[in-house]
Parts: structure tokens; sequence; C-alpha cells
């Protein structure tokens, strides 16, 4: 079986499916990897280190498309990625980002091409899985990314300074969420030298986040039922949100620098940061917004712009990940090829349904949707065999 990598499709997009060093593992599998010429060039990584690995190079991505039973891919359904669905055939394999729960219309495009699809990001959260996890992967990149942005942002140093003209006070850093971006973030920025803060609607986090140096924020809310199964997050309501920003805003007002990653998979992220509370801080302050792609924690962010508003500059960075490709690559990758252990053997598909990683994260075969969770996004019926 041929695994191909073509070039990322999506404007911007940087990344590549495979680093050099995972074409062993998956020669391991039984595979034989074709990428498209230069397909890693953006990443940093040359034709001739994917050639000394043993992996073939097409000159374009008709031939990868046309030579590849299996399709690995990065972002494999956004933006100008899906006039690639017109090079699909039916029987073919695409993995990667699919984006099911908010781009459903288009896992039911690949379902029409007759594709078996399997969406990352729907890896479950249990241990055998940690080695897949390919959104904690991203979250790592972005977290550290959002710091860089705001230090960048910032008309002042983060460290405290004792010099000859003066002493310079630490910038103070509040970060809001704290997933797997959110503890990269406090991390980044306490090597930066800030004084770092951080909040998380889940209190079980409290520890991890001490454990980086940082304090953690514990605001009078009632937060029992604050996460799910998985440990991701759970969706609010209004009035609890509403209550939290209030006590929040404090906290707020007197950062230089807030870190917002609050997100709850497959939903808009909540509101977390008002209008009035972005007023009320200092001139000069920074809110680099990760949930911008979401909808945006902040209530003056603009995905994929810089706003200043009352003299604070409000960051939404939109695919941060690819911003720093050489390392996003290399853990999405080995993540991939973990991925795929599962499913090749002696380089022939082996769709193992009882597996709970491949169950899950399966969302078109046969030419119709599979995923119960995106064929409620589809409003579509269960189906029979379910």
């Amino acid at each position: 079986m041929i695994a191909g990598v073509p070039k990322e499709s999506l404007a911007g997009e940087r990344r590549v499916a495979l680093a050099p060093g995972n074409v062993t593992q998956l020669k391991k599998l039984g595979l034989e990897v074709l990428l498209e010429k230069d397909a890693g060039l953006a990443a940093g990584f040359l034709d001739a280190a994917y050639l000394e690995k043993g992996a073939q190079i097409a000159p374009d991505a008709a031939s990868v498309f046309e030579r590849a039973e299996l399709l690995l891919r990065v972002r494999a359904v956004a933006g100008d990625a899906v006039k690639d669905f017109e090079k699909l055939r039916r029987g073919q394999i695409v993995v990667g980002f699919l984006e099911p729960l908010v781009e459903a219309q288009a896992v039911a495009r690949l379902a029409e091409r007759g594709v078996t699809a399997f969406a990352l990001e729907l890896v479950p959260r249990i241990t055998r899985a940690q080695a897949m996890d390919v959104l904690s992967s991203l979250a790592t990149v972005v977290g550290y990314k959002a710091v860089l942005l705001a230090a960048d942002a910032l008309p002042r140093m983060f460290p405290l300074l004792m010099t000859a003209g003066g002493t310079v006070p630490a910038a103070r850093a509040f970060v809001i969420g704290a997933g797997v971006a959110g503890l990269q973030a406090i991390a980044t920025a306490k090597r930066l030298g800030a004084l770092v803060e951080a909040y998380d609607v889940r209190p079980a986090v409290k520890e991890q986040v001490e454990s980086l140096g940082a304090k953690f924020v514990e605001l009078p809310l009632e937060t029992k039922d604050s996460q799910d199964q998985g440990g991701y997050a759970k969706a609010m309501d209004e009035d609890f949100y509403r209550r939290q920003r209030e006590t929040m805003a404090r906290v707020v007002a007197a950062s230089d620098v807030v870190i917002a990653t609050a997100a709850v998979p497959g939903k808009k992220a909540p509101v977390l940061i008002t209008s009035e509370m972005v007023a009320g801080m200092r001139a000069g302050s920074v809110i680099v917004d990760v949930a911008a792609e979401q909808g945006g924690n902040c209530e003056v962010t603009r995905a994929g712009e810089v706003v200043v508003h009352q003299g604070v500059t409000v960051i939404g960075p939109v695919n941060a990940g690819s911003t720093v490709p050489n390392p996003a690559s290399q853990m999405y990758g080995k993540n991939l090829s973990n991925f795929l252990g599962l499913l090749v053997k002696d380089g022939t598909l082996t769709l193992n349904l009882g597996d709970e990683i491949l169950r899950d994260t399966l969302v078109a075969k046969d030419g119709e949707v599979v995923s119960p969770r995106v064929r409620e996004a589809l409003g579509l019926p269960a189906l029979a065999n379910a």
C-alpha cells in the first residue's frame, strides 16, 4: 500500500503530514511513502531528507492522488483543500484534520466520493491513545506561540530587570484556560520572566498550574460539573459565564498580558472578556485570543486580525500551528504514524471497528457518514447498525 503526502492546499499552511523521521516508522508497517515534490520545504524538510529515509518523490499532487491508496493530510477540508476532493476516488483512505463537528458538510462530500475518512481530532482521550493525540500536540505549539505574539506586541519586557538605569518591574500575565495550550503558555511566560496567574473552570488543574510556578486564581463559582469524562471543559450556561466575567474583571484589569485559551470541543468558544473589561486594562496591554477561530473568548476579537480597542491590542491568531511548522510537523507526523499502526498491518488495511480509537475517528465509509456525532450535526438519523 502506498501512503501519499501531497502539499497542503490551505493558503498559508506550512506544515506537512510527515517529517522525514516518520518515514521509517511507516515503512516498518509495510507502507511505501510517496510525497509531492517540496511537500515539506515550508516546514524545513528537503526532498533529499525524505529520499534518504526511503520515501519516493512525485512530481506533482496529481501523481500522489493517482498512485496512493492512503492519503495523509494536515488540513484536509479547510479552505482550498476542498478542491482536492475532485482528485479522490472511491476506496481511497483519507486521514487528517477533518474538522468534522464544524465542517460536517465537507465530511458528507467525502462520503459522497466513496472514500474512507478518519478525523484525527476525534481520537478519544484514553491512555492508549495519548501517543496519537494530535490536538494536544497542536495546542502545545499554539500555547507557546501565543506568548511570543504577546511579547512582540507588548511595549515593555516580560522579566524583572535591575539595571543602572533603574528597576524595570516584571510584566503580569494572566492565562485563561489551563488545558494543554494554557499550560504551555504559562510555562513560556514564566521562562520569559513574567509574573503569571491562571484560571480554569476545572479546579482539578490547580496543581498543574502551580507546578509551573503560576498562581491559580480561584473564583467563588460552583464548578463541580465543569469537565466531561475525557477531561475536556464542558460548556456551561450563560448565567455561569456572566458571573465568571464579573469576578474575573479585576484580574484582567491588573494584567499586562492576557492569553485566552478557553475552548469547548465542537462548540463556539465562550465569551469571557467583554469590551468593557478590555477598556479597563492599561493602555499598551495585550490580549492574545487563541480561541479566535472558534469565535473568540474576547468580545473584541476578530479572527485573523489585530484590533486596538481603547489602547489595548487584541490579537486573534488563526492557524497558529502553521507558524511553527517544523516541530508542529514532527509531532503531528509522530501522532499520525502511531495511529496508522492501528490501521495497517503488514502493508494492508485492517479496519477493526472493535477498537475504540478507530471506531471513534472513522467518519465516512462506503458512501455514508458513519460518525454518530457528525450525523447529528448534519441532521441525519442514526444508522440502523450503529
